[in-house]
């Protein structure tokens, strides 16, 4: 499976997410924002080397039935008692894990352990994130099982990648998730009912293009694979309207809705206390700066994302300063 939203997407949301948070807690998230953005993408980096992350960052729910979605046990000892651990290990468990993240946050700031709080808000922030993307939730994540090979990077990577500029980045602010469970559960059903859609119009779009003109060879990291080209990407986002945005947006709602959860069952701990050094005029207007421009839904317009992209010759998609995925 392809990493979800990529890491240009993730870190977009993760900083997206720090605006929605409630005052007593954004003046210490934004001091570490460029700490909770470069580490937004730590859990797929840890695929590499570690065996057991991998099932972390989806849920392949129809696997277990066409209705598995609806009927499938939210709570982790009912769902082993009905499948085994070791088979809801096979097909993903980002429910489950975005749960342990959010008990391992919460305990993080209940011991007002700064460390220990900005770790688990970028571990918990990476997995809600995850379940936002559709194809995280279907066994054909990839479109290989209808034909459709490439659709995962395609959907969330070089979408948002190539059409960010003109997205609304505004979104709701954070709420108190009073039943996490319940919360995560909503997410999963609401990205796995726009799989259909997703494969339906890309089938349907794709009868507007050749193989010629769908695709394009590139070379990354010194191996040649084939990749969508801008113009079939383009018509597919537009056929798909505001399917990426949208969950982008609720992505970041959710994130920064777990967070301010996490800090409420944690104690509500005086988070400006915890911060070095006091707040600079410097830094309160900044924050200021970039609030105002989300509010408008122009960051990018401003130039005030911290991780940005480039365009570049031959279809290639690059961002400053960062690896591909």
């Amino acid at each position: 499976m392809g990493y979800s939203w990529g890491f240009f997407g993730h870190k977009v949301i993760q900083q997206l997410a720090i605006y929605a948070l409630p005052t007593a807690m954004q003046s210490f998230y934004h001091r570490h924002m460029a700490t909770l953005v470069d580490n937004s993408v730590r859990p797929d980096e840890r695929r590499q080397t570690d065996p057991t992350e991998a099932p972390r960052h989806f849920i392949d729910i129809d696997a277990f039935g066409p209705h598995a979605v609806h009927e499938m046990p939210q709570a982790w000892v009912p769902a082993t008692a009905k499948y085994s651990a070791d088979t809801l290990t096979k097909y993903g468990v980002v429910p489950w894990y975005v749960l342990k993240m959010k008990e391992n946050l919460t305990r993080a700031f209940y011991r007002k352990d700064t460390d220990s709080i900005l770790y688990y808000s970028a571990d918990l922030a990476h997995y809600i994130q995850d379940a936002h993307v559709p194809l995280h939730t279907t066994v054909n994540h990839d479109g290989h099982l209808t034909g459709q090979d490439g659709l995962h990077s395609l959907w969330e990577s070089k979408l948002p990648e190539q059409h960010l500029a003109n997205y609304n980045l505004r979104h709701d602010k954070a709420r108190y998730v009073a039943n996490p469970e319940q919360e995560i559960w909503k997410v999963i059903r609401a990205s796995h009912k726009l799989v259909p859609d997703l494969l339906a119009i890309e089938k349907k779009v794709s009868k507007d293009f050749t193989p010629d003109t769908k695709f394009i060879e590139v070379t990354r990291n010194g191996q040649k694979r084939l990749t969508h080209t801008d113009a079939f990407a383009t018509a597919y986002h537009q056929a798909l309207g505001n399917m990426v945005q949208d969950r982008m947006r609720e992505a970041a709602t959710q994130t920064a809705s777990f967070w301010y959860t996490c800090w409420v069952d944690g104690g509500k701990p005086d988070l400006d206390q915890m911060l070095l050094t006091p707040r600079t005029k410097e830094e309160q207007k900044q924050m200021k700066q970039e609030q105002m421009a989300w509010k408008k839904g122009n960051l990018q317009e401003k130039d005030l994302l911290l991780t940005r992209i480039r365009i570049s010759l031959m279809n290639v998609v690059d961002w400053v300063k960062e690896p591909f995925a």
